[in-house]
Formats: C-alpha cells, structure tokens, sequence
C-alpha cells in the first residue's frame, strides 16, 4: 500500500491563488505530493521545487491517496529537480496560451507533479485537472490493479 497523497490547496492565499482558481475555474490553486507528511512541489511562494512540512489539516486542503504511485522514483525525481526555479514561462506559455511550453530545469507546481508522478505531458496540467486525471487513475488502479496503460 502507497503512502502517497496529493494536497489540494483550496485555501484563500494570496492574489496568484485567485488569479488561477479563476482561470482554471476550479476550487484549487495549488498541489503537492505528500509522502510521510513531508510535501514536495515547485511553489513560486518558495522560489521553485522545494519539500516542507505544511499543516495540511488546517481546512485549507483536500487530500486524495494515489495508490499507484511509485515512491522511489517520486524521490528520485525531487533529488533531481531540487532547487530548479519557479517555471513562469511555461506557467504562461502553457496554462494561459495553451502552447505547451515547457522548461526542462523550471517547473510549477501541478506540472512538477505530474512528472514526479511520471504522468505524460506534465506541462498541460492545472491542479484541477491533474487532480482529475489522478482520480481516474485511482479507479482504474483499484479496478484493474495497475494504473498507466496506452488508453490514457
């Protein structure tokens, strides 16, 4: 059993939480992965991919188990990408041009998910739909007892 979870930040926050709550038209403006209470993801707040332990217990969070996750390599990745900058260009070339632009060194925080979590084409997700696409992968998972295959 995986220990993975990914946090929603569903909080009030700061005017950049607004700003992509409205533009993704969704309650979250923000995503972690969570791994033994340590949470790990690119924060612009932070200055880019960073872990901290944050108080997910406080209302302002919603989290959903990812069973399929694969921890070792979830930590592999952070090794790699620790310290890599906030990702503004593909935050703009990506979400609000729909361009698909993406840095290879910088990364925001629903894309840096979606790579730790070896998902295909990180660049293209906000927290919403990366949380979307994770919850039909848990289905998926506890129905057919894997999580990726070539349909996805």
């Amino acid at each position: 059993m995986s220990n993975i979870q990914i946090a929603m930040y569903k909080g009030d926050g700061k005017i950049g939480n607004a700003v992509t709550r409205y533009w993704t038209r969704s309650q979250y403006s923000h995503c972690e992965l969570v791994i033994d209470g340590v949470c790990r993801s690119s924060s612009f707040m932070d200055g880019g991919v960073r872990s901290k332990v944050i108080d997910l217990e406080d209302g302002k969070w919603e989290l959903v188990g990812i069973p399929w996750g694969d921890e070792k390599n979830i930590l592999q990745f952070f090794d790699f990408t620790k310290g890599s900058g906030y990702d503004w260009a593909g935050i703009f070339g990506s979400q609000l041009l729909n361009r698909r632009f993406q840095n290879p060194h910088r990364f925001f925080c629903s894309e840096w998910v979606a790579a730790a979590l070896s998902l295909p084409t990180p660049e293209i997700h906000s927290p919403q739909s990366l949380l979307s696409l994770c919850q039909y992968l848990n289905v998926k998972y506890e129905r057919d007892g894997y999580a990726r295959t070539s349909s996805i």
